[in-house]
């Protein structure tokens, strides 16, 4: 027997799903996408992600090594700084001595540019996508930005549509007075500007990847209560739930055994353009200047740089964020439709 098998609905339901080929697709691409970010440390780095020198292999990836111990030398005379692996690549040309690259030698947060040729720079053979502001790869800066948006997003959806369903199931089941006064709470609460909560946030607290969660967080769930305490009124009124109370099953059991499977069709359909909103939100917070800190790799601070006045004409600023934002977010919006469509109430019910 499997260790985990699904309900026949549900297999029904994956199968709509993939005959839905734009959103089974785009949900493969996204994945890979998902994956590949995980190891973004092999994809745009200055440490090589394996090195042969005398005799023995390194993994400077997960080590710090410096000039001295490679047998570097530094010009101003240092040698307890990194080693430059860019450099150590040429020396080491004909010797015994390699190491690998990766497909982008260049971390996120390193300047690259001389005086003579200021930042940014176009793309050319070294910077495929080109330089920003600072010298800093762009490609690098665009990979990197990607796995904290993607990331930041699934997390925050993942605890605000939690506790929006709990909430939300509370008091579609219980009713009463506990409906009524946690209904009015959420009433008063989604009225507070989100965006002044942002900016007062941001400038009493250094701006960080938990304090934006934190507050992101205090108003993602309240969208999902409205849906579940819908679902529940509707729901608990059904025979089967009729029936289980009858037997003297715990409201617990019914609430969470017998009417939630019936009433997660909201959270499944949502829950892509969710996503959606994270990304746009913490690009949007980043452009603006109350998201995440520098010099943290963001799409939104790509934005800002490729706006300003000085940047107009440099194209590729806006170019590689601007794809990197739309093509994510058609890839979501497209399994959100697809879901959407597998996961119509109308094509199968559970009654149990």
């Amino acid at each position: 027997m499997a260790l985990f098998e699904l309900n026949p609905i549900t297999k029904k339901r994956w199968n709509r799903f993939k005959r839905i080929k734009r959103g089974y697709y785009s949900l493969m691409v996204l994945l890979v996408a998902v994956v590949l970010s995980l190891f973004s440390n092999y994809l745009a780095n200055n440490r090589p992600i394996v090195m042969k020198y005398q005799g023995e292999l390194f993994f400077p990836t997960f080590k710090f090594y410096d000039k001295e111990s490679l047998g570097q030398d530094d010009i101003y005379g240092l040698t307890d700084t990194e080693a430059d692996y860019r450099s150590l690549k040429k020396e080491w040309e004909g010797t015994d001595n390699w190491l690998v690259l990766p497909p982008i030698p260049y971390n996120p947060l390193e300047n690259d540019f001389t005086y003579d040729t200021p930042p940014p720079n176009p793309p050319d053979h070294q910077h495929l996508l080109g330089t920003d502001s600072q010298g800093r790869d762009v490609a690098a800066r665009l990979i990197y930005g990607f796995r904290i948006s993607i990331f930041f997003s699934l997390l925050l959806v993942l605890l605000g549509e939690t506790l929006g369903v709990v909430i939300g199931s509370l008091q579609g089941f219980l009713g009463g007075w506990f409906d009524i006064l946690v209904q009015r709470f959420i009433e008063v609460w989604a009225s507070l500007p989100f965006l002044y909560i942002v900016v007062i946030m941001g400038t009493i607290f250094v701006p960080s990847f938990k304090l934006l969660l934190i507050v992101m967080l205090a108003f993602q769930w309240l969208g999902m209560t409205y849906y579940m305490r819908t679902e529940m009124y509707r729901e608990k009124t059904r025979e089967y739930s009729l029936a289980a109370q009858s037997f003297g099953s715990s409201k617990w059991r019914i609430m969470f055994k017998h009417l939630l499977p019936n009433c997660l069709t909201p959270l499944v359909t949502t829950a892509p353009f969710a996503i959606v909103g994270g990304i746009t939100a913490l690009t949007g917070l980043d452009y603006l200047g109350y998201g995440l800190p520098a010099p943290t790799p963001s799409w939104g601070e790509l934005f800002d740089q490729a706006l300003k006045s000085e940047n107009r004409d440099k194209i590729w600023l806006v170019m590689s964020p601007f794809a990197a934002v739309v093509s994510t977010l058609l890839l979501v919006t497209l399994i959100g439709e697809s879901v959407r469509e597998a996961f119509d109430p109308k094509q199968y019910a559970r009654y149990e």
